[in-house]
């Protein structure tokens, strides 16, 4: 995700933008602020966090971004969530599904469960939703997530109605969902925000309000949303008609907007924050105390390079300048040191692994390493190629604490490396970061991608031709060619597909399609209070159903 993942968190999740998006997205951080009390807010089962940016929207059609997959995985279910070692358990789902024999049928039992005001969540609900997200009109940039759904493509393009959607229901509480191909990951992939249901009489009633506000948006999952003060709090209750609310020990949820790393710091340490993510100042500081971790996650940051408007950026040499010419280990060594890596790759470690059992990054390698001496071979190319001896990029970063750092020292280091390039730095609140890539009203970009399911077409579909998130104007016809047969002749020959995969980002990095930066890893320090949090490597970033606060 956009991020997937570009993102909540304070060794600030910079997706992207998805933030994690997946999502994509990428900047963000969340540690939340409430009473105070030397434990950390005082009260039994109150969790206090907080967040360096707002939730972009809470319409689960429209969601792109971490902060508000993370929030909506709180407050919403699908058929399935993600429980312990991102295993899918049941949300919605009553029982194992019926799998037809070919793989491409599955139908699916509703269990007996309410919306928050009481009315029961029915299979038409599903099929409101997901024709919802795929029809053409509302634009919902992760409709291309739901194309393993048969004739979801062609819903989306317009070519058929969202009625023509292989998506039914037999019954009030039985669904009945087609695919084109059989998907190995679908039950997980069937976690994620943009297969949550909605109630259509609800939406139609709340019109274009529909998910702008704390009392616009119906819950159907452990928590509601009760209080929204846009740019300072958010605030998360228990829902008492979910249907496994008797093991949701938490009652309240406070979520503070706070951009500041020290601002976040000083709320723990005052009592008011139970977890706070730690920038590199203060890693060594506290990385003895208790409650401090490390979490490697599955998010990778790069610089989007815009090609369809920027001629030097439509230039390879250029591109190739651009992503060899910073030291990555000045990022995560002393701007993060908080376990991130560089990244010479867009697929991340520790992910997934192939049919030979080996992770895809041991299969894969790396390309665009570091190297000032051939960066400036490149540039010199280009230049020579633009007839310009002076250049200047834009490029696009959030506002937060830690953004602005990286941004600046990836000024400091091209415009060293690359001789006659100036760097002009663009900050913007997260949303309108997003929707200036959006729009692709852009030069260059930090954005970062959280991955939606375990498999690596989660990052490598980003950048297809006139891809929803490939923003950038990328274009390669084999690299459009290798993810189309992965995901259809290819599927029942997973060697194969594997290799398809490994070629398909090959082909990106050395294209330089966009310049890698670095693999995420965050540093928390969380109250002993604090119990059950979950952390995932794909889809939201954490699960709050099974956590518990004890004073």
């Amino acid at each position: 995700m956009q991020k997937k993942k570009l993102s909540i968190f304070l060794v600030l999740m910079l997706m992207v933008s998805t933030i994690l998006a997946a999502c994509g997205g990428g900047s963000s951080d969340s540690n939340d602020s409430g009473q105070t009390s030397d434990n950390g807010g005082g009260e039994n089962n109150v969790l206090n966090l907080t967040e360096t940016q707002d939730i972009p929207s809470m319409d689960s059609a429209l969601a792109t971004d971490a902060v508000s997959f993370n929030t909506l995985n709180s407050v919403m279910e699908g058929l399935y969530r993600l429980g312990e070692d991102d295993k899918a358990v049941e949300g919605m789902a009553d029982g194992e599904p019926q799998i037809s024999e070919d793989g491409k049928t599955w139908t699916i039992k509703l269990r007996d469960a309410n919306w928050s005001n009481g009315e029961p969540v029915t299979a038409n609900d599903f099929v409101f939703a997901w024709r919802k997200a795929l029809n053409p009109d509302t634009a919902a940039e992760y409709a291309y997530i739901m194309y393993d759904l048969k004739n979801a493509a062609a819903v989306n393009a317009g070519e058929m109605t969202p009625e023509e959607l292989g998506v039914k229901a037999i019954d009030e509480k039985t669904l009945e969902i087609q695919l084109e191909n059989p998907v190995p990951y679908f039950k997980e992939l069937l976690t994620f925000a943009t297969f949550y249901p909605q109630n259509e009489a609800y939406v139609t009633e709340q019109a274009d309000q529909f998910g702008l506000e704390a009392d616009t948006v119906l819950y159907n999952g452990p928590f509601t949303m009760t209080e929204w003060k846009h740019e300072d709090q958010f605030v998360l209750q228990k829902n008492p008609e979910y249907w496994d609310a008797e093991n949701v020990q938490l009652e309240t949820v406070n979520t503070k907007i706070v951009k500041d790393t020290q601002t976040d710091v000083n709320l723990y340490e005052s009592g008011e924050l139970d977890r706070v993510k730690l920038s590199a100042e203060f890693v060594d500081k506290y990385k003895e105390e208790e409650g401090f971790q490390t979490i490697k996650e599955a998010s990778v940051f790069f610089l989007r390079l815009n090609q369809s408007s920027n001629d030097v950026l439509k230039n390879a040499d250029a591109r190739k300048a651009i992503a060899m010419g910073f030291d990555k280990t000045g990022i995560t060594d002393s701007l993060l040191n908080n376990g991130s890596v560089p990244a010479d790759y867009l697929v991340p470690a520790e992910f997934v692994q192939g049919p030979d059992g080996k992770d895809f990054r041991e299969t894969a390698g790396s390309y665009l390493e570091t190297d000032q001496a051939a960066a400036a071979e490149h540039w010199a190319k280009a230049k020579e190629a633009l007839g310009q001896d002076a250049v200047e990029l834009e490029l696009l970063s959030y506002d937060d604490d830690v953004s602005k750092k990286i941004t600046e020292y990836l000024k400091e280091q091209l415009e060293t490396n690359l001789e006659g390039l100036t760097v002009n730095i663009k900050l913007q609140p997260f949303k309108q970061k997003l929707d200036l890539e959006s729009s692709m009203n852009y030069e260059a970009s930090l954005a970062g991608w959280g991955p939606d399911y375990p498999d690596p077409m989660t990052f490598i579909d980003m950048f297809v031709t006139d891809g929803a998130h490939n923003q950038s104007g990328y274009s390669n016809p084999q690299v459009d060619k290798l993810v189309q047969d992965a995901k259809t002749t290819l599927l029942t020959d997973e060697q194969a597909r594997w290799d398809a995969l490994v070629e398909a980002e090959k082909l990106m990095l050395e294209d330089a399609a966009f310049a890698p930066v670095y693999q995420r890893a965050r540093a928390y320090l969380t109250k002993p209070a604090v119990e059950g949090v979950l952390y995932h490597k794909f889809g939201a970033d954490y699960s709050l159903k099974w956590t518990s606060v004890t004073r």
